[in-house]
């Protein structure tokens, strides 16, 4: 019996230990991580409107579940969903539902906003748009329709019938759709008014902006696609916005003076409907206004204050009335160096500054109307993680609602003070719960099992490395699988090291590149990443060290990050690789050019390499122009550094990239070639900025391979 009992404990931690020894392979890098290896998480979870109730997706089925008790009951079904709309096969999984009230959803069905009641089980609205419609949004609270077709844009009423709002017959002309290439945080083009009694809208004019050429080879012969790119010191698009009145049945312009070429962003309407609040940025993005309008006429009411930096001011966020006041909004500015939350009111006049010190507010998640309390995301308590605080406007006094050593996003619940709270960190994969105002657990929704428990995992540490003026640049490694600290291995460091974003941060870890991080970890090799000057999230100081020469002060923090590695005993000095894409791959070829061979091999993807190839909006907010700047420009041109590759080089990148176009990668390929410089190029046809699909297995088979062979 004894005998028995051994086997029996032998085969099962036999079977545990082989269980932890999975390797990745390069579908589970590519696919999988997308998909089967990701953390569990909870679809279309919300809020149902004036409840202590969320839904959630689940199965063929809406779930309605109550936080307080835990009761949980099913909604309505796909099979009753399709009943209703009276069709079997209508939808085959469920749709993306919106709540319009706690009884009522709708949801876009092909050519058509549906609406249902599902205590009737009925159909209580259904706005129509053509099947070509594009940018569709809904205005709720009198069942209307926006959308654009081609550069036009149009409205369905209340009775269904389609308005043309724009009639420009010229193709450079563009109604409804966003504008200056989704920057200062601009993601469309449709501002419906609070009540929907108005549409405010972008119109931009793009007859002066340049064509350039994308090629298409799926056609025979091949197709050209023209798309308008307005590179760095070229003719830049022109922005009005337009107000159309549902009542008059017309539009009005706001009457925004100024540069032709200006940036009129974070349009706001303010709670009455009486004014139209626009944020003017000139084309040096260093002066920006913020301007009332009068809606109903277009006229300039006043200038409320202004902005200045010597290298860019950069406003993201629309004006956030609270509490329904008229009279007063907040307003996000970097003005001390750090991005926090100012009070005014609507004449300008500022009441005071809100949040205060050597970190970052993100975003305002609620409002406490009653104890006049703010609720806000912020980094105050660590550079590398989000966490909610509330502040009472009275005092000043802040509070963290939430636990510290994760990263948190939520979903405030304004009827009962109550929030979802979805957060993760290095050694949680994914919780979501109920919190209230004081941080105390109401429900929990989810605790996600690793869904890489079976796998061989080398955990990230994260750790600062002291900078210029002893500035902590936060840093992260992978060890290989089986580390044994006597031996020598070779080190990859993966960066991105630009504008608006931060790789390292305590959150669950694999995401858009981390999978192939362990997959090259269980083949012996040492990962690093470091967040260089310029990374978002540090304060003005830190972000605007690159302006004027991009790569200089990126490339002696990334030096720095190597310095550590070689105190390293275990770090292979002679094998150190990098790999980035986008900036990423701009940095990528920085190092492998501008560091003396520090680096032995480099795989960089869709690659900036000359900015005055690059668009307008981006470039010019940390170069300038070509015209201004021109020995930055020719400073972090790396054409101009063609001649020191020694290394070995591989460039990836989209043939259709709208973003870094092709000619970037092009040119580097004449340039290397004119000076017999041994450059890898391979082009992926037909992709954009960026690998999608079963080729990204091909993609990271490549450089996989390509570290294999040569570091």
């Amino acid at each position: 019996m004894k005998s028995l009992k051994s086997i029996i404990l032998f085969l099962f931690f036999s079977l545990l230990i082989n269980a932890q020894q999975k390797q990745f392979t390069m579908e589970d890098v590519a696919l999988n991580s997308y998909n089967s290896l990701t953390p569990k998480k909870i679809n279309q979870l919300s809020w149902i409107p004036n409840t202590d109730m969320v839904c959630f997706a689940e199965g063929n089925k809406f779930i309605q579940f109550n936080v307080k008790t835990n009761e949980k009951l099913k909604l309505i079904s796909l099979r009753e969903l399709n009943w209703i709309l009276e069709g079997d096969l209508i939808f085959k999984s469920l749709p993306k539902i919106k709540w319009i009230d706690d009884k009522t959803i709708s949801f876009w069905m092909d050519s058509s906003n549906t609406s249902i009641n599902i205590d009737a089980d009925k159909i209580v609205n259904r706005i129509l748009v053509p099947s070509k419609s594009e940018n569709r949004t809904i205005s709720e609270q009198n069942n209307l329709a926006a959308y654009t077709i081609d550069n036009n844009l149009y409205v369905t009423n209340r009775e269904n019938k389609f308005i043309q709002i724009t009639n420009e017959t010229e193709p450079g002309i563009v109604s409804g759709q966003s504008v200056s290439r989704h920057e200062f945080g601009i993601d469309g083009g449709i501002f419906w008014s609070p009540k929907g009694n108005y549409l405010a809208f972008y119109q931009k004019d793009e007859t002066e902006v340049a064509d350039y050429p994308i090629v298409d080879i799926c056609f025979i012969p091949a197709k050209l696609n023209n798309i308008k790119y307005p590179m760095a010191g070229q003719a830049s698009e022109k922005i009005r916005v337009g107000v159309y009145n549902f009542k008059t049945g017309k539009s009005i312009w706001l009457k925004t003076d100024g540069e032709v070429d200006q940036y009129l962003t974070n349009v706001t309407w303010d709670p009455s409907e009486k004014y139209i609040y626009v944020a003017h940025l000139n084309r040096d993005q260093n002066h920006m206004q913020l301007i009332k309008y009068d809606a109903a006429t277009g006229e300039k009411v006043k200038l409320l204050f202004e902005e200045k930096d010597e290298q860019y001011v950069e406003p993201q966020n629309k004006l956030k009335f609270i509490c329904n006041n008229e009279d007063e909004f907040i307003w996000f500015s970097e003005r001390d160096g750090w991005q926090h939350l100012y009070l005014y009111n609507t004449e300008g006049e500022l009441i005071k500054q809100i949040t205060k010190g050597e970190w970052v507010v993100k975003s305002i998640n609620g409002v406490d109307k009653k104890n006049n309390e703010i609720y806000f995301i912020a980094t105050k308590d660590s550079p590398i993680e989000d966490n909610l605080y509330s502040i009472k406007l009275n005092t000043g006094e802040i509070s963290r609602i939430t636990e510290p050593g994760a990263n948190h996003q939520l979903t405030f619940n304004e009827f009962n003070n109550l929030f979802i709270d979805k957060y993760s960190s290095l050694e949680t994969p994914n919780v979501c719960q109920i919190i209230n105002k004081d941080g105390k657990i109401i429900s929990t929704l989810l605790r996600s099992l690793n869904p890489l428990a079976d796998y061989k995992i080398s955990k990230p540490k994260i750790f600062s490395i002291k900078g210029d003026n002893g500035i902590d640049l936060y840093s992260r490694i992978i060890l290989p699988i089986g580390f044994d600290s006597t031996k020598s291995y070779p080190v990859i460091v993966y960066v991105y090291g630009g504008p608006h974003d931060q790789l390292v941060r305590n959150e669950w870890y694999y995401g858009k590149y981390d999978f192939w991080f362990q997959y090259m970890a269980q083949r012996g090799y040492i990962i690093f990443t470091l967040d260089n000057r310029g990374s978002e999230n540090r304060g003005l100081e830190f972000e605007q060290a690159i302006f004027g020469r991009l790569g200089r002060k990126e490339i002696e923090d990334q030096l720095i990050g190597i310095e550590y590695l070689k105190s390293l005993s275990y770090v292979d000095q002679s094998r150190i690789g990098v790999y980035g894409w986008s900036y990423g791959g701009f940095m990528t070829t920085s190092l492998m050019l501008r560091t003396n061979n520090t680096f032995k091999v480099g795989v960089g993807g869709g690659a900036v390499i000359d900015w005055k190839l690059y668009e307008i909006m981006y470039g010019e907010r940390y170069m300038d122009t070509p015209e201004t700047n021109p020995e930055g420009y020719a400073e972090s041109n790396l054409l101009n550094y063609v001649e020191n590759l020694n290394g070995k080089l591989l460039l990836v990148h989209g043939t259709s990239d709208p973003t870094v176009v092709l000619q970037h990668v092009l040119e580097f390929a004449k340039k290397s070639s004119e000076l017999n410089k041994p450059l890898d190029f391979f082009p992926y046809v037909g992709h954009v900025h960026g690998v999608k699909g079963y080729d990204k297995v091909h993609l990271y088979e490549k450089i996989s391979k390509y570290f294999f062979d040569n570091l």
